[in-house]
C-alpha cells in the first residue's frame, strides 16, 4: 500500500513531522515501510513545451525532428523516435543539463548529424506510471487549459516536492489499505488530530426518488448493498492532480468516472464500481450465487466461465453483469457516450471472495480488501457522497436517492477486557482511562463496567469495547491488548525479565529426532528433505496401494496428492543421483505423511515418518542402523517378523514391531518398482512410524553394573515350520530365560537333507548371566529346560537332536 505526505496531511492537518520520523512511526504501528522516496523534486529542468513543428530526419527513418517552443517563442530542435506527437501538442521536455528520476542526465548530442538539444519525455520517463509507448501529451488529459509554456512540469502538474512511503500491510488490517486508514492509525500514535475533510463538504441532496430497485437473494454472501443513480455526467480526463496522485499509487488514468472510483477505494478504503445505467436492463440489480456453467466478459476482456463458488451481479433479465466484489462485466462498463450512471458501494463476505479468487484464478485491488474484510458501517455512504463529491468537479451530477439493502453482517457484540489481564500481558502499569483513551483515538468505543451483583470483576478493573466496523478482524481481549500496545507504542513499554517458572527446553519428541538425526548423519547418511506432495501415478508406481487425499489448489498441477509414504519422493532423488553417476548412497529423511481420516475427524492424519535407503547393499546394513537407533533410544523389545509388504521384495521384506506395535517396515524394494524409477541398483529400506515410537510409554535408559562374575553359553537348534518366524522363537526363549538371559543371537537358519519338508532349522546362541553370582551347572541345565519347554508348547517347534 503506498500513501503520499500531502494525502495524509488532508487527514491530518497537524502533521509537520519529519518524514524519516514519521516512516518510523509507521514501522513501529505495523505498517512496515519497504521504501521512501520525495517525489516531484527529481523534475527539476522538465519544462512544458508546446510542439511547432515534425518532420523526418534526414539520415534516420525511424528518429523524426521535433521543433519545441520552450518558453521563448523559438522552435528548440529536438531528436525524437516516438511519432505520437502533432502539430501544438504540449509535452514535458527535459531541457539541456536536467537530471530524470532513473538519473539519466540530458545533454546536446548528434544523432545522425543532427543535433538534439533535449528530450521529449514519456510518463514513466518523469515517474509518472509505466506509460513509455509514446511522448506524454499534455495537452490530450486537459484540452481547454491555458497552458505556460516553458514554466516547470512540477508546478504546472501540481507535483510539489511530496513524499511516498511503500508499507507492507500485513492480511489482519483490512483497515490500513486506505489512506484514511494509515492516517487514522498516524495521527494516533503521534497524539495529535484525526478528521475526514470529506465529511466537511456538503453532503449531496437526492433530487428525486430512485427508480432503481436493489435485491439480495444470497443474504450470506452480500451483507450490504448501497446504490444511487446520478446523472448528468459527462465522461472526459480526470483532474491532472487526481491523475498524479493515481499514477504515484500505482494506478492508470482511464477515465473521470473510472479514475474517481478507484481514487475514493485508496483514500477511503472501500471498494465500489460504476454502471451504465443505460446498459442496466431493467433498471434493477441483484446479487446471487453464480450458476455451474454461467459465463460473463469481464472489464479485462477474458470470458470466464463460473461456477456455484462464485457470486454475480445480475440485471433485471437476471444477467451477470459483475462478479462479486471482484470484477465488473464489460457489458455495463463506462464509456465516452456514458450520461447517466450507477454507483455501487457493498459489503461482501470475505471468505466467499476468496474461494472465488482462488476458483477463478483473478486477483483484483477490490478483491484484496474484499477478501480481508471492508468497513460494513458509515464509510459505505461515506464513500459514495465522496464519489458524487469529486465527479461535481469534472461535471454537474444530479444524485437519485439513495437505496440500501442488508443481508447478513458480522456480530458486532461487545468486548469485556480486564486492565490487569492487558497490563500482565504488556507489561505495563495502564489505568483504565489510559487504555480507553488509546482505543478511542483509533475508533473504538469503551465505557466502564459496572458490575452487577454476584460479578467478581470489580469496575475499577474492567471495562467493556465497542469494535468499529472496519475493524471487525478484531474480536478478543487478546487483540485489542495489541492495540493498545501499538498505539501506546511498543518501543515505551519497559523492559522486563520473563516471570515464568521454568526455562525453555526440547520436549523429548524433539530432543529424540535430534538424536536420530546425529546416529544417522554419524552412520554416514545425508538428509534428504523433498516435497510432501505426489503425482497421481507415484504410489502405483511405488508398489503401494494406498488411498492419498487430493489438495483442492496444488502448488504445482501436476502434484495433487498429499503423500501417504516418504518411498515414492527418496526413489525419485535416489534416480536422479544415479543419473548422475553418483552411485553408493545412503540416504535419510523425517517428514511429515498425510493418511485418510478415520470417523467424523475433518483433517488428515497428519504423522512423522523416518525412512533409510541404501544402494548397492543388502537389508543388513539398513538392520544395523536400526539397531543402532533402537539401542541408542531405548527402543522397548523391537522385533522384526517377516511379512509380505507392497513396494518390497516379497521374500525380503519384515514389519518392525515396536512394544508389540506394528510401527514400520523393513527389506529391499521390489525390483519392479526400481524399474519403474529408472533404478538399476538394488536398495535397501526402511521406513518408521518416528511419532508413535517416540511419544510412546517407554522409560529412559537405566544404568546396570557389569556383572563380575562369569556368564555360561548354550547353543539350541530347533526345527520349525516354514512359516514360523524368529521373533516368535526368540520370545519363547526370552520369557523363559527371564532376568538371567542376557544375549540370545540366531547364529543359524537352514534347509538341508537332514530336516522334514516345510520345516527349517533355526540355531541360537543363548547367554546366560547372574549379577549377584555364578550360575551353577544344574541351575544352566534348568534354564535351558525351560527355554526348550516354552518354545515347543508356544509353537510348533521342536528340539533338534
Amino acid at each position: 500500500m503506498k500513501v503520499l505526505l500531502s494525502w495524509l496531511k488532508e487527514f491530518i492537518p497537524d502533521l509537520d513531522h519529519d518524514p524519516e520520523e514519521i516512516g518510523e512511526k509507521l514501522s513501529a504501528l505495523g505498517l512496515a515501510v519497504e521504501s521512501m522516496e520525495v517525489v516531484g523534486s527529481e523534475l527539476s529542468g522538465v519544462v512544458v513545451g508546446k510542439v511547432l513543428d515534425l518532420r523526418p530526419h534526414p539520415n534516420a527513418e525511424r528518429i523524426q525532428l521535433v521543433d519545441v517552443d520552450l518558453g521563448d517563442g523559438e522552435g528548440t530542435q529536438i531528436c525524437c523516435g516516438a511519432f505520437n506527437m502533432q502539430i501544438g501538442d504540449v509535452i514535458p521536455v527535459a531541457t539541456v543539463g536536467s537530471t530524470l528520476p532513473d538519473g539519466m542526465e540530458i545533454a546536446q548530442r548528434k544523432l545522425r548529424g543532427e543535433m538534439s538539444n533535449g528530450m521529449c519525455c514519456s510518463a514513466s520517463e518523469i515517474g509518472l506510471g509505466d506509460d513509455s509507448d509514446g511522448i506524454m501529451i499534455l495537452s490530450e488529459n486537459d484540452p481547454g487549459r491555458d497552458w505556460d509554456i516553458g514554466s516547470s512540469v512540477s508546478d504546472t502538474l501540481g507535483l510539489e516536492s511530496d513524499v511516498l512511503w511503500d508499507l507492507e500491510v500485513n492480511a489482519n488490517r483490512p483497515d490500513a489499505m486506505s489512506v484514511s486508514g494509515v492516517a487514522r492509525d498516524l495521527a494516533a500514535s503521534l497524539g495529535i488530530s484525526f478528521e475526514f475533510p470529506m465529511d466537511r463538504a456538503e453532503k449531496p441532496e437526492a433530487a428525486i426518488k430512485a427508480s432503481i430497485q436493489i435485491e439480495i437473494q444470497d443474504p450470506t454472501l452480500c451483507g450490504r448493498f448501497l446504490a444511487c443513480v446520478v446523472k448528468g455526467i459527462t465522461v472526459g480526463p480526470s483532474p491532472q492532480w487526481l491523475q498524479n496522485r493515481l499514477i504515484l499509487l500505482g494506478m492508470r488514468p482511464i477515465n473521470n468516472v473510472v479514475d474517481i472510483s478507484n481514487y475514493v477505494m485508496l483514500e477511503l478504503g472501500q471498494p465500489n464500481h460504476t454502471y451504465d445505467l443505460k446498459k442496466i436492463k431493467g433498471g434493477r440489480l441483484g446479487t446471487r450465487r453464480a450458476r455451474s456453467g454461467e459465463s460473463i466478459l469481464t472489464l479485462d476482456d477474458v470470458e470466464r466461465t463460473l461456477s456455484e463458488i462464485d457470486g454475480v451481479i445480475i440485471d433485471g433479465d437476471d444477467n451477470p453483469v459483475g462478479i462479486a466484489g471482484i470484477m465488473g462485466g464489460a457489458s455495463s462498463e463506462i464509456s465516452e457516450s456514458t450520461t447517466e450512471i450507477i454507483i455501487e458501494v457493498a459489503w461482501w463476505d470475505p471468505p466467499s471472495i476468496s474461494r472465488s479468487v482462488k476458483n477463478l484464478n483473478l486477483m483484483s485491488e477490490a478483491s484484496i480488501r474484499f477478501r480481508r474484510g471492508a468497513d460494513y458501517g458509515i464509510n459505505m455512504e461515506r464513500s459514495l457522497n465522496r464519489l458524487v463529491q469529486l465527479l461535481s468537479e469534472t461535471c454537474e451530477p444530479e444524485m437519485l436517492e439513495l437505496v440500501q439493502v442488508d443481508g447478513n453482517l458480522p456480530d458486532t457484540s461487545p468486548v469485556r477486557v480486564s486492565k490487569e489481564k492487558v497490563n500482565g500481558l504488556l507489561g505495563t502499569s495502564l489505568t483504565n482511562e489510559e487504555m480507553m483513551d488509546l482505543l478511542r483515538s483509533i475508533g473504538f468505543e469503551s465505557q466502564e463496567v459496572i458490575p452487577e451483583e454476584g460479578d467478581g470483576s470489580p469496575s475499577q478493573n474492567d471495562f467493556q469495547v465497542i469494535v468499529p466496523s472496519w475493524r471487525w478482524d478484531t474480536q478478543t481481549e487478546t487483540d485489542l491488548a495489541e492495540e493498545i500496545a501499538r498505539i501506546f507504542g511498543y518501543e515505551r513499554i519497559e523492559r522486563t525479565i520473563p516471570r515464568g517458572p521454568f526455562t525453555g527446553k526440547l520436549s523429548r519428541f524433539q530432543k529424540g529426532r535430534r538424536t536420530i538425526r546425529e546416529i544417522l548423519i554419524g552412520a554416514g547418511c545425508d538428509e534428504t528433505m523433498p516435497m510432501p506432495f505426489l503425482a497421481p501415478g507415484d504410489l502405483q508406481n511405488a508398489g503401494l496401494a494406498h488411498t492419498a487425499i487430493s489438495i483442492s489448489n496444488p502448488l504445482v498441477q501436476e502434484e495433487s496428492l498429499l503423500r501417504t509414504s516418504l518411498m515414492p519422493g527418496q526413489l525419485k532423488i535416489i534416480s536422479y543421483n544415479l543419473s548422475h553417476r553418483i552411485r553408493k548412497l545412503k540416504f535419510f529423511e523425517i517428514g511429515h505423511v498425510y493418511l485418510p481420516s478415520k470417523g467424523d475427524q475433518l483433517l488428515p492424519d497428519e504423522r512423522e515418518y523416518l525412512s533409510i535407503s541404501i544402494t548397492g547393499g543388502d537389508v543388513s546394513e539398513i538392520v544395523a542402523i536400526l539397531d543402532l537407533i533402537s539401542s541408542t533410544m531405548a527402543f522397548p523389545n523391537m522385533q522384526l517378523k517377516q511379512q509380505e509388504i507392497g513396494g518390497l521384495h516379497p521374500a525380503r521384506s519384515a514389519q518392525v514391531f515396536v512394544a508389540g506395535q506394528n510401527r514400520g517396515v523393513v527389506g529391499e524394494v521390489d525390483p519392479r518398482v526400481l524399474k519403474n524409477y529408472g533404478i538399476d541398483d538394488s536398495v535397501a529400506w526402511l521406513e518408521l512410524d518416528l511419532g508413535s515410537i517416540l511419544m510412546g510409554s517407554f522409560g529412559k535408559k537405566k544404568y546396570k553394573s557389569v556383572s563380575k562374575y562369569p556368564s555360561s553359553d548354550i547353543d539350541l537348534a530347533f526345527e520349525v515350520p516354514a512359516d514360523t518366524s524368529s521373533a516368535s522363537i526368540e520370545g519363547c526363549l526370552r520369557k523363559a530365560g527371564g532376568a538371567y538371559l542376557r544375549e540370545i543371537e540366531l547364529f543359524d537358519s537352514y534347509k538341508a537333507d537332514g530336516v522334514s519338508e516345510g520345516v527349517r532349522s533355526l540355531a541360537y546362541s543363548l547367554r546366560f548371566q547372574s549379577s549377584e553370582g555364578t550360575l551353577t551347572d544344574s541351575e544352566v541345565s534348568e534354564l535351558r529346560t525351560a527355554c526348550i519347554s516354552e518354545v515347543e508348547k508356544k509353537t510348533d517347534a521342536k528340539l533338534r537332536e
